[in-house]
């Protein structure tokens, strides 16, 4: 992606080195976590509360965070896909006639606080809707690289974006009715729910990579693609074969890799917020 020049946002707080650390996981435990609860559907307030107990102050160990050159170039990456949200999104309410109130974004190490509970590396990128707030441990675009096959800059901004597309989903008020129809559904519909809402989210990603294309010419050959490749390593089916070897349809709650592909493709090539409907058709057609 082009992004020389581009502003960053003003509405990240960069919390790095003042949170927390974990310890009894490997590195191998610490990415399959991640990238189950990463695919949670929003449900996870049960999950994060399972690590606090096992959180202790950096602090304890007396030492100076200090980043590296290569995690202080990828913060101000996310906060330029943020100000690229900001853009964008704000240009979209307006054509439907409302107004665009931007989230926060922390960037943390090891672990924080979240209007959703303890946050911890494990729990991937994610947004909580009780602070209006995209939760991201940058360590995660290396698990992405080296763990998933998924790097690129443009597969690094369909993260940041995806996060603000629940965003979105809260301002529009799909959140609100999608919670309440969940509470009164079955597991199994309850999961499909949470697949329609995953699967507007990366529509609503692609959406972002149109606009801010049309607005800063921002992409460059083979970017849309690293970022289909993306979407296709954190599809249910894909990361269920990995982890486990067989895969459940009942348990998925993002959408399988060729779903996810199709939602983002399809926003990335139409341009249309109205193209995002994920809940009116049949669920098999997805």
């Amino acid at each position: 992606m082009k992004l020389d020049g581009r502003r960053t946002s003003d509405n990240v707080d960069d919390r790095r080195g003042s949170g927390k650390t974990t310890a009894g996981l490997g590195i191998g435990g610490l990415i399959i976590v991640g990238i189950i609860t990463w695919l949670s559907g929003g449900n996870l307030g049960d999950i994060l509360n399972v690590f606090t107990g096992q959180l202790t102050n950096v602090a304890q160990n007396g030492q100076e965070y200090v980043p590296s050159a290569h995690e202080d170039s990828m913060a101000t990456f996310a906060s330029q896909i943020l100000a690229g949200t900001e853009d964008v999104w704000t240009k979209e309410f307006e054509k439907m006639g409302r107004k665009y109130v931007p989230p926060k974004m922390v960037l943390f190490t090891q672990a924080t606080n979240s209007g959703c509970g303890s946050a911890s590396a494990q729990t991937g990128p994610f947004y909580c809707y009780v602070d209006q707030t995209v939760y991201l441990d940058l360590s995660f675009y290396d698990q992405m690289k080296n763990q998933l096959g998924a790097g690129g800059d443009f597969a690094y901004a369909y993260v940041v974006a995806h996060e603000v597309g629940h965003h979105v989903q809260y301002l529009l008020g799909t959140l609100e009715k999608v919670q309440q129809m969940q509470n009164r559904a079955s597991k199994k519909e309850s999961n499909q729910l949470s697949v329609r809402l995953e699967l507007q989210a990366d529509f609503y990603a692609g959406i972002w990579a149109y606009h801010d294309n049309k607005l800063f010419n921002s992409l460059e050959a083979g970017d849309i693609e690293k970022g289909l490749n993306a979407a296709s390593a954190i599809g249910d089916d894909r990361l269920q074969m990995q982890s486990q070897g067989y895969t459940v349809p009942d348990a998925f709650n993002h959408g399988t890799s060729a779903q996810r592909v199709r939602w983002l493709k399809k926003g990335a090539t139409t341009g249309r917020v109205a193209d995002g409907d994920t809940f009116s058709p049949d669920y098999t057609s997805l």
